[in-house]
């Protein structure tokens, strides 16, 4: 396993996480989480067997039983002072029982849901505390104001954020600065071979603030594994012929798994093994979050980290699906003919 240090932090974390969004049994949409809690101490068992020591969940994950079955598997492997716990407070929508509040990211939430979540883990201290998305209601000082308040507490060691538009982060960054807050150390964002909207404003904005990133679905809600194709596009019944998020141009996917397939049978690994390369060789990912149903499909996974791409694969994947330039890129005005700053900095340091 290799480890690297989370964005400006002294965290380290390993570059393959835990997702523990399948422990519990809820159903959120049409995803279906089935994971016992003796089926998820093995699967934590194996993780930090393979060096992992960054497990992700959230209070939205089946209102809590994710966090209360990763709590419970932590503790009995004896590994919590190992283990680097991060959880999300999440906005959903509220029940004619639920507290209101639920839908906002207030004081009152952001406090409360951490209190809540030390229970749940059965855990003194949250290591990253992360705002699940963004809420345009509660104001941003407000919310940032919990943030600091539970670090200076002992309650909360490091805050992030999650699915946030580049200018909302940036506004947050502004106010932590200007009230002297604990600042921002990473943000969780979906990013993938075929999903590579993050380029346009989210990760030039991490590699400017310091951020590490986390990076979810890395397999575009399974679509990357290789079993969805142009022949049988329900993947025999897989997961993503019924959940379809994030979204996929399933077209240009199925180019896409070509040329992976043709990586990957070179390396003789599966399709997946090279989604999660791709990944891990940029140097703006700092963990890639890894779930699963079982642990055979857990350890198959864990296998990843044993993959580098050459540089030419790197190449080959980067070719494959890049996102359009969108307004004001310099690239949308000039027909693509003007490099991107990004490209400019990467030739200055050759």
């Amino acid at each position: 396993m290799q480890y690297t240090q989370l964005g400006g932090s002294g965290l380290t974390i390993s570059r393959l996480a835990l997702g523990a969004m399948t422990f519990g049994k809820y159903w959120f949409a049409t995803f279906h989480a089935d994971v016992d809690q003796a089926t998820a101490d093995r699967m934590v068992g194996l993780a930090l067997e393979a060096g992992v020591n960054l497990f992700d969940t959230a209070e939205g994950y089946g209102h809590g039983q994710s966090e209360e079955v990763l709590g419970g598997a932590l503790e009995r492997a004896g590994a919590r002072d190992r283990a680097v716990i991060a959880t999300k407070v999440s906005t959903f929508d509220a029940g004619p029982d639920d507290d209101p509040d639920l839908l906002r990211l207030s004081y009152w939430h952001v406090v409360g849901n951490a209190k809540r979540s030390l229970g749940r883990l059965q855990t003194d201290w949250i290591d990253l505390y992360q705002l699940h998305q963004p809420d345009f209601t509660a104001p941003w000082e407000e919310t940032l104001r919990a943030l600091d308040d539970l670090i200076s507490r002992g309650l909360v060691r490091y805050v992030g954020w999650s699915n946030f538009p580049a200018w909302h982060a940036a506004r947050g960054e502004g106010i932590q600065r200007l009230r002297g807050y604990a600042p921002f150390i990473s943000a969780q964002i979906y990013y993938s071979v075929i999903g590579r909207q993050a380029e346009h404003e989210i990760l030039p904005y991490c590699r400017a603030a310091g951020l590490g990133t986390l990076i979810w679905s890395p397999l575009a809600g399974g679509f990357l594994t290789g079993k969805y194709t142009r022949e049988d596009p329900a993947g025999a019944g897989g997961r993503r012929a019924a959940f379809s998020v994030p979204p996929v141009d399933v077209e240009r996917g199925y180019d896409a798994i070509d040329a992976m397939r043709e990586i990957a049978e070179s390396n003789g690994v599966p399709v997946a093994h090279v989604a999660y390369a791709w990944l891990l060789s940029k140097p703006e990912v700092s963990s890639v979050i890894i779930g699963a149903s079982r642990p055979e499909q857990l350890a198959e996974n864990l296998a990843a980290a044993e993959l580098s791409l050459t540089e030419q694969e790197v190449a080959a994947l980067d070719a494959l699906d890049p996102p359009k330039p969108i307004y004001p890129d310099p690239r949308w005005m000039t027909g693509g003919a003007q490099p991107h700053p990004h490209d400019r900095e990467e030739a200055d340091d050759d």
